[in-house]
């Protein structure tokens, strides 16, 4: 299995995998949250610690500048109890904090006490503390003050909501608390901070004892919950099962989608397949024109790659540019609905430019949810449909026109053989004539050379006449030595009064070196006719400087015959197609001068060939063979 298709296959493992990421990225951000709370709080105990050990330390110095200040007071006065419980020091500092003052002498003799009567304070009992000092000359004044009272007024109130403040020695015991009732142990481990007091607290107003091992202990009475772990174990724990059954129904998902898209592309390709071998053109469109789909078939029969093809608007590249309008026209007639629904004929143009005919049928292109999104046409190439229909147009009247041919023929049989008796009596009459002159004695050398023609061209008509009948007779040409030059002339002389009239300048370049060859003469003759003639005709578009050059010369064993006009040309035609039978250029033409001109020429072996001139003008010219004594003298 290739490696894309077994990354395809495992896609659905990415939503499972990604959510394992992201629940181990929690986890680990709630034990990192977790952690920093914990330094959090444990920052903020040591500050709170160290706060309210600054706080007790100034109440401690505070409360040892006061007695100074008393025992300054009381310098050179008598002791007594009197004297103290008078003193406005002494009960200020037993409001405050102090549990007893008493005035002793150098060898540390009761003076003087207040109060006189102990038990009188609900601190009286457990450790207290003292604070001393000396009364000149030889007196000391001892105070001594509870250390849970220091505890209680000593301490902020803040701190003291928050914690549970305790003096605690190095035995851990508790020497004084902020509480009435301590117990540590019973509501389980609570964060807390021991700071050692600084500075010695006398345990004894009479010696030098001391707390030098006394530390303050902070503990944090209500711990901050820790909601955040518990939510995300909980969220976690829910969270997992949910995305294995998503993963899992997923995949089934997965599954079905692939076998979906299995199934489509197998249609797919069957459609296409079937598309592409279908000989009918599909193309589909919007409502625009814009081309959506077309099928190979199509695409063939425009020489446009699909490629190019989708995505374009009308005007279409496959339309003729002489008829952008028309199709236009319709394609707009179409797009609103109105396409013929037995289809409608019209005329494309092929990538190479040729045109081709088709048949379009229109039909409304509906989505999957019933609604028309545009038109699918078929459509059918009819171009060789439409050339047969032409072809058998063309044969039903050449058949009619071969029907008037045959009967022309016959006519023109019948003519000629009724035509050589009035002609032979035209000879006849006009030799009599010649005689009767001649016997009269008369010498008008204009009227005997008149009757002399007359005779001459009786002559001639009774010649073709013959011609005309051997040729509809079918019998061979008759090949006889004859001089090129002189039928050219004889035929040009029959012309030259036409060809003046329609004010046409002859030109001849006969060459004297062409020798006789054997040729029906009068046959021969027709072909220059006709050929001049079809010259003279084409030159009735030009206005002015009309020509025609008549020629001929030797080209290797065969004698060239050229006509050439300056008129508009072939036009593109090729010599197959002037002399196609039943073909012409004229509007009353037969179609038949030139095929009748190349079989003549043919079946004296020569060859008939047309081409354009340098000028822009037409030039056609025969060849015929030389004979042999004439090749070889």
């Amino acid at each position: 299995m290739k490696p894309r298709e077994i990354l395809s296959r495992s896609l659905w493992l990415a939503p499972l995998v990604l959510s394992l990421i992201f629940v181990g990225g929690v986890l680990a951000w709630v034990r990192a949250n977790g952690v920093e709370e914990q330094e959090l709080q444990r920052q903020t105990l040591i500050s709170d610690a160290l706060s309210a050990e600054v706080q007790l330390r100034a109440r401690i110095d505070d409360e040892q500048t006061y007695l100074r200040q008393l025992a300054a007071g009381l310098a050179g006065q008598t002791p007594s109890s009197a004297v103290l419980a008078a003193h406005p020091e002494v009960n200020a500092g037993l409001r405050r904090l102090w549990l007893s003052v008493t005035w002793l002498d150098a060898r540390n003799r009761v003076l003087a006490e207040v109060p006189e009567q102990a038990g009188a304070n609900r601190y009286e009992d457990g450790l207290s503390l003292h604070l001393t000092a000396r009364v000149a000359p030889d007196g000391v004044l001892v105070v001594r003050y509870a250390p849970a009272l220091l505890l209680k007024r000593g301490v902020p109130w803040w701190l003291a909501r928050k914690y549970d403040v305790q003096l605690v020695d190095s035995a851990d015991q508790v020497i004084a608390s902020s509480t009435d009732s301590p117990l540590r142990a019973a509501q389980g481990p609570r964060p807390s901070y021991r700071i050692a007091l600084p500075g010695p607290l006398r345990a004894s107003p009479l010696t030098e004892a001391t707390l030098a091992d006394a530390a303050l202990e902070l503990t944090l009475r209500e711990p901050v919950p820790d909601g955040v772990r518990p939510l995300a174990l909980v969220l976690v724990a829910g969270f997992l099962p949910l995305i294995a059954v998503a993963s899992w129904l997923l995949r089934r998902q997965m599954r079905q989608v692939q076998r979906a898209e299995v199934t489509g592309r197998t249609e797919a390709a069957w459609r296409r397949a079937m598309e592409d071998s279908a000989l009918v053109a599909l193309r589909a469109r919007d409502f625009d024109g814009r081309l959506l789909y077309v099928n190979r078939t199509f695409c063939d029969m425009v020489g446009l790659p699909a490629e190019q093809l989708v995505g374009l608007v009308p005007p279409m590249p496959y339309w003729p540019p002489d008829a952008l309008d028309e199709l236009t026209e319709r394609n707009r007639r179409n797009l609103a609905g109105h396409a013929p629904r037995e289809g409608f004929e019209a005329r494309w143009r092929h990538s190479s430019g040729r045109l081709l005919d088709v048949m379009v049928f229109e039909s409304p292109l509906v989505d999957a949810g019933g609604r028309q999104i545009g038109w699918m046409g078929s459509i059918i190439d009819i171009t060789e449909r439409k050339q047969l229909e032409e072809r058998e147009r063309r044969q039903v009247e050449t058949l009619a026109h071969n029907a008037r041919l045959t009967m022309l023929g016959e006519v023109a049989s019948t003519l000629a053989h009724e035509l050589n008796q009035p002609l032979t009596a035209i000879a006849s009459y006009g030799a009599g004539v010649t005689n009767s002159l001649a016997k009269l004695g008369v010498q008008d050398e204009l009227v005997l050379g008149a009757l002399q023609r007359l005779g001459q061209q009786a002559a001639h008509a009774g010649r073709i006449v013959a011609r005309i009948r051997e040729f509809l007779t079918r019998r061979e040409p008759r090949h006889e030595p004859c001089d090129l030059n002189e039928v050219i002339s004889a035929a040009l002389d029959l012309l030259k009064r036409d060809l003046q009239r329609r004010g046409i300048a002859l030109e001849l370049a006969l060459s004297p070196q062409v020798p006789p060859v054997l040729a029906d003469a009068v046959l021969i003759e027709q072909v220059v006719i006709n050929l001049v003639r079809n010259a003279a005709d084409a030159l009735l578009a030009r206005e002015g400087g009309r020509r025609i050059a008549v020629g001929s010369r030797l080209a290797g064993d065969f004698v060239r015959i050229d006509v050439s006009d300056n008129g508009p040309g072939l036009q593109g035609r090729r010599i197959e197609q002037l002399c196609a039978p039943f073909y012409s250029t004229k509007a009353e033409g037969m179609g038949m001068g030139l095929a009748i001109c190349r079989s003549i020429v043919e079946a004296h072996q020569g060859i008939l060939d047309a081409s354009d001139t340098a000028s822009g003008g037409a030039l056609f010219s025969f060849s015929l063979p030389l004979s042999r004594e004439s090749v070889h003298g």
